[in-house]
C-alpha cells in the first residue's frame, strides 16, 4: 500500500491546515499551557525521558491506555507537534472540528475499514510527522499490557519511523472510563527508548519480523507502566 500526502481525504488536509496556521498554534499553546498549569499540580505529574519524545524524523508514540487522560498529559511533555487520529464524529460540527484540528486531531471514518486509518497514519509519518497510535487499541483495565496490535509495526516497516513505549501510570484511578470528574492521584509518565523495526534482509519487511517487534514493543510497555506505576 503506497500512500503520499495526496492521498489524504480534504477533511484530513483541512485538519493540518488547521493545526498548521497561526491561529491553531496559538490555540494549541493556550491549551497546552492551561494543562501544565492546572492539571499537572493537580494530579502532581512527573515525567522521565521526555527527551525521547523530541528525536526529529517520523515518530510513532505508543502509550499505554487506560484513561481519556492519556493523550492530553503526554502531549505536553514535548514542544513536537504531534498528532492523533480520531472519529468524524469529533468533527461534526465547524467549531468542533476547527478545535480538534488546532490540537493536532485528524479524522478518519472508524467506521470503514482500519486499513483508511492506517493509510492516513502512514501518510503523515511520510511527511515527517510524530503520531500517538495506542497499541492496546482501546482503553484497557489494570497493571498488564493486554493484547498488543502490530499497527505500530506495520507502520514503522512502510515509513522507517521510530516507536517509542510510554507508560502512564495513576489515569485509570485519575478517571475511570464513565468518570465525569477526575480524581486526584498521582500520575507518572515514563518514557522509554525509541525502538527501530529493523529487517537484516532489506526489502519488505515480512510478517515474522514484525510480529517479532510486536512483541518486544509489548515487553517495553510493561517495564515503562511497571515504572510509572511505582510509589
Amino acid at each position: 500500500m503506497s500512500t503520499s500526502a495526496s492521498e489524504l481525504g480534504d477533511r484530513q488536509r483541512r485538519a493540518l491546515y488547521i493545526a498548521a496556521s497561526f491561529g491553531g498554534r496559538l490555540f494549541r499553546k493556550m491549551v497546552w499551557y492551561g494543562i501544565r498549569v492546572f492539571l499537572y499540580p493537580y494530579f502532581r505529574v512527573k515525567g522521565k525521558d521526555a527527551q525521547h519524545l523530541d528525536i526529529p524524523g517520523p515518530v510513532i508514540l505508543a502509550p499505554v491506555h487506560r484513561s481519556n487522560l492519556d493523550a492530553p498529559l503526554l502531549v505536553v511533555q514535548t514542544p513536537r507537534m504531534i498528532h492523533a487520529l480520531a472519529k468524524e464524529s469529533l468533527f461534526s460540527s465547524k467549531p468542533l472540528a476547527w478545535i480538534m484540528s488546532a490540537l493536532g486531531g485528524v479524522p478518519v471514518n472508524r467506521g470503514a475499514a482500519d486499513r483508511d486509518a492506517l493509510k492516513a497514519a502512514q501518510s503523515l509519518l511520510e511527511q515527517g510527522a510524530s503520531i500517538i497510535v495506542f497499541p492496546e487499541g482501546t482503553r484497557q483495565l489494570g497493571e498488564a499490557v493486554g493484547e498488543v496490535f502490530d499497527g505500530a509495526a506495520f507502520l514503522a516497516a512502510r515509513t522507517g519511523a521510530r516507536v517509542i513505549p510510554v507508560g502512564i501510570g495513576g489515569t485509570e484511578s485519575a478517571l475511570p472510563a464513565g468518570a465525569k470528574i477526575p480524581r486526584r492521584t498521582r500520575v507518572r509518565i515514563i518514557v522509554g527508548e525509541p525502538m527501530e523495526l529493523k529487517n537484516s534482509d532489506g526489502g519488505r519487511v515480512p510478517t515474522s519480523v514484525r510480529k517479532a517487534f510486536t512483541e518486544d514493543l509489548k515487553q517495553q510497555l510493561q517495564k515503562v507502566f511497571d515504572e510509572s506505576l511505582e510509589n
